[in-house]
């Protein structure tokens, strides 16, 4: 059976098949979910009383190199969208190159910085070309999907919050006239901060444009009714919480009955997309960063004080929206499953134990250069970068400094850790005191934390070492460079059997057996910062400073009976054990 076909126009409001229509949308990033939870998420969010559900689409992960796509497993938007159908929902989808997010690089792939002189979110030839490619593959996907021909989609945003980083209006034409090309016939929108000249900046005739706030919709739309004169209001992002950086005192958390009030508020003057209605989860090494004069990276958990937590139950202001929604739009019926049960499994010992630098020539294809290459130019994304250079003899070290390094560096000497260098560390010369022995070797480990994903230092955000060492102020030469992924293929070459040394990054291997899977959370208390492998998928980061402590482990992720958990802990800090927990502690 053909499904129905729906028109969306937008006039002094929105009308959906001539008729007036209130949007009413959450945010649910599908790439943050597991699929097999999908269906559970967007049933309550129907549940809620929306109409809609709204996503970003992460172009780094839909095109990990260059003319390589992905569309399939947590990657399958189209499944996504057509489960959403399937739940009575429309769809509101944002496929802009940049989506901020709290997402590595804002959603741009790490690889677009391999060329030297890119410059991003403009009408930079290179730039475009690329955005070109991906949009003929997405929009092969997008374009079936847009309910004028029987599909979800509704609404398509142009670019997202641009106002707040340029004000290139060529650049907003060209993406906008690239999705028509491609067969995006649904309409557009932008959306934009309404503070000074955001809205002036972010525009592009044939898009709608709306507002981002999490408050006083009273003061906040009228600034936006200036603007587009008789056209609908609508917040696209209504921000219900806030997201967390390591090293944060505390979970951000927003009172549920102020929040209701404030939705109570939109929806008397136009229509809402709740940010974020389910957070989910930044999985492996895909959180962003905030650099507001320092290094600001975000946890693994996007709970974001939403509608529904990380693992998705429902919360107070769940309950609290819910009543505001009632005012606007009928409830429909819908019956919710039981919550996926959280169990907790118990703690598990460390069964073996390597050090990286036992194994580091067969984890990683070595690169050798007279001189240190970034991670793009590397062909690497994510993960860390390993930099070894033999020292000339009998010559002693009195400083050194990196170079164009990004985000965290430990520097060792033959081995033996000297120092850790993080965000403005790496700016300055240190001195370098002598070690025990003679030093033949150099070795520096380096991080990304995760590219920064909004303001105007995306162009910088080239990681590893993309400049130089200066050993007592000149140019070292000789490097051989490992990248390290950290991912299912680089784990399964790890040989145990080689010798661990305490007090060095290392590889800990803790295999567990489980009866029943169910939700649990990673306790890894006595541990100080890496990164965790479940079976092969990529959970995230840890890092003792906090906010949070716990990871979340969706159950579709387990296996009936054996298991096995890998971690990378980079400062020596290891515990005999981790703990699998029935409750989340996001700090």
């Amino acid at each position: 059976m053909t499904a129905a076909t729906h028109t969306l126009a937008i006039k002094d409001q929105f009308y959906l098949d001539s008729r007036p229509f209130q949007i009413i949308s959450g945010s649910i990033h599908y790439f943050r979910v597991v699929p097999a939870y999908w269906r559970d998420r967007l049933r309550k969010l129907r549940a809620l009383g929306c109409n809609t559900v709204e996503t970003y689409v992460p172009w780094n992960l839909h095109e990990p190199r260059p003319g390589e796509f992905c569309f399939t497993g947590m990657l399958d938007l189209a499944a996504f969208l057509r489960t959403a159908q399937e739940e009575g929902l429309y769809a509101i989808v944002r496929p802009s190159p940049y989506i901020c997010g709290e997402w590595e690089f804002g959603g741009l792939p790490g690889w677009l910085l391999a060329e030297d002189g890119m410059k991003l979110r403009c009408s930079y030839p290179p730039f475009l070309e690329r955005v070109r490619s991906y949009y003929q593959k997405l929009f092969s996907i997008l374009t079936p999907l847009q309910a004028d021909r029987g599909g979800p989609v509704i609404l398509m945003q142009v670019e997202n919050e641009y106002g707040a980083y340029g004000d290139e209006t060529g650049y907003l034409a060209a993406l906008r006239d690239c999705m028509r090309e491609n067969g995006a016939t649904v309409p557009f929108i932008t959306s934009d901060g309404p503070w000074g000249d955001y809205l002036n900046g972010g525009s592009i005739d044939g898009a709608l444009p709306t507002a981002n706030f999490g408050s006083n919709a009273p003061k906040q739309f009228p600034v936006l009714q200036q603007h587009i004169g008789s056209g609908p209001l609508m917040c696209t992002e209504f921000w219900v919480g806030w997201f967390d950086a390591w090293g944060d005192a505390a979970h951000h958390t927003t009172d549920a009955a102020t929040c209701a009030q404030e939705l109570d508020e939109i929806l008397k003057r136009g229509s809402v997309n709740i940010y974020m209605f389910h957070g989910g989860t930044n999985f492996g090494f895909t959180n962003g960063s905030n650099y507001y004069g320092h290094l600001q990276p975000d946890v693994t958990s996007y709970d974001y004080d939403a509608l529904l937590t990380e693992d998705g139950r429902l919360t107070p202001k769940y309950h609290a929206f819910q009543k505001v929604i009632a005012k606007y739009a009928p409830l429909p019926e819908v019956t919710l499953d039981p919550p996926a049960p959280r169990k907790a499994y118990g703690s598990f010992p460390v069964q073996d134990a390597v050090s990286l630098f036992s194994v580091l020539e067969e984890l990683a294809d070595c690169t050798e250069s007279p001189w240190p290459l970034c991670m793009e130019k590397l062909g690497q994304n994510f993960g860390y970068t390993c930099y070894v250079s033999a020292l000339k003899p009998n010559v002693p070290i009195e400083k050194l400094q990196l170079i164009g390094a990004n985000d965290r560096a430990q520097v060792f000497f033959d081995r033996e850790l000297y120092l850790t260098l993080y965000d403005h560390d790496l700016l300055r010369e240190h001195p370098a005191a002598p070690l025990s022995g003679s030093r033949s070797e150099l070795e520096i480990l380096t991080e990304n934390m995760g590219r920064v994903n909004y303001g105007p230092r995306m162009e910088q955000q080239r990681k590893g070492i993309d400049g130089s060492v200066l050993l007592n102020g000149h140019s070292h030469a000789g490097w051989k460079m490992y990248p390290l992924p950290m991912d299912a293929d680089m784990a399964r070459k790890i040989d145990f059997s080689k010798p661990y040394r305490t007090g060095t990054p290392s590889f800990y291997r803790i295999p567990f057996t489980v009866e029943q899977p169910g939700d649990t959370f990673l306790d890894l208390t006595g541990w100080g910062k890496g990164c965790a492998l479940l079976n092969g998928f990529q959970l995230g980061r840890f890092w003792e400073i906090g906010p949070q402590k716990h990871l979340y482990i969706p159950a579709p992720l387990l296996r009936q009976g054996e298991n096995e958990l890998l971690l990378f802990e980079s400062e020596g800090k290891a515990a005999a054990q981790i703990t699998l927990t029935a409750e989340p502690n996001l700090g």
